[in-house]
């Protein structure tokens, strides 16, 4: 892993302890680390160059590349952080008991991850999706208070 990408992930980390997951930490991340941001651009170019290198989303299912690349701990104050790589696919079901902030990384320009183009998408403690990219392909970095996420059966 690089140390460019562990000094991202502890940069966003540090601002997140201690706040709500909701509609207000949404407006705020994209305001403040949103794609016209350094961070944010940074932080894309960490992702694809992980993908390339094969330390990111070494894992795939169904379609989806993905990976664990953070553990919970102190220095990013409790998230982990996942990275899923995916191209007009329906992922799992599942919830987040603790919510979930998702960083929205198109690799084609129309991409959309939840129907959210580049940016931040944040779910409250609870919620639970089948999480979907269409008309593209899209890297989503996943920051999991204490990496709790529980992967349920979707029903109809």
């Amino acid at each position: 892993m690089s140390e460019r990408f562990q000094s991202l992930v502890q940069t966003i980390t540090q601002e997140l302890q201690d706040r709500p997951l909701d509609a207000g930490l949404q407006t705020w991340l994209d305001e403040n680390y949103g794609p016209s941001s350094d961070w944010f651009r940074e932080m894309q170019a960490a992702c694809e160059a992980g993908v390339r290198e094969g330390w990111m989303c070494k894992h795939e299912a169904g379609g989806i590349r993905y990976g664990r690349v953070v553990k919970p701990s102190p220095e990013t104050a409790q998230f982990s952080v996942d990275v899923v790589d995916m191209q007009d696919v329906v992922g799992p079901h599942h919830a987040h008991p603790n919510g979930e902030i998702d960083l929205v990384m198109p690799l084609t320009p129309d991409a959309r991850f939840d129907g959210t183009p580049a940016g931040w998408k944040v779910y409250p403690p609870g919620s639970a999706h089948r999480p979907t990219v269409t008309t593209g392909r899209a890297l989503v970095l996943y920051l999991l208070p204490e990496g709790r996420i529980e992967f349920t059966k979707a029903t109809a």
